[in-house]
């Protein structure tokens, strides 16, 4: 139990440095040197545009940072969500709810799916 009390604190401390770095994510992303994959094949990655999804998601634009890449923003948002909630439970002395060791082959199939699907959307939208 305070293993996973101590991760929940972890968890959220993580989300909270994030949400305090927004201000900083533009100076952070001029640190990113592009896209390997698509330099190398002319074709974007199943991440390609997740810096501007960060981006537009610290300038407050979630709709923009969808259009960017839906997974990632999806992703991001449901991690910090997940972190200030955490953070809630470990504070008010509530365990996690524990997750399988091993997630069911429908869910395992549909990330794929979504990955896929994600993909599919960045190409044909040229990101």
């Amino acid at each position: 139990m305070r293993a996973r009390r101590q991760l929940a604190l972890y968890w959220g401390a993580v989300a909270l440095a994030c949400l305090a770095l927004a201000p900083l994510a533009d100076r952070l992303a001029a640190l990113s040197q592009g896209c390997a994959f698509r330099s190398l094949t002319g074709v974007p990655c199943p991440s390609c545009g997740a810096t501007r999804a960060v981006l537009e998601l610290a300038h407050g634009s979630p709709w923009t940072a969808l259009a960017t890449n839906p997974l990632v923003t999806l992703v991001l948002l449901l991690f910090g969500l997940g972190g200030l909630v955490a953070l809630v439970l470990a504070l008010v002395d509530r365990p996690l709810p524990e997750l399988p060791r091993r997630l069911p082959a429908a869910l395992r199939l549909a990330a794929v799916a979504l990955l896929a699907a994600n993909w599919i959307y960045l190409i044909e939208a040229g990101i």
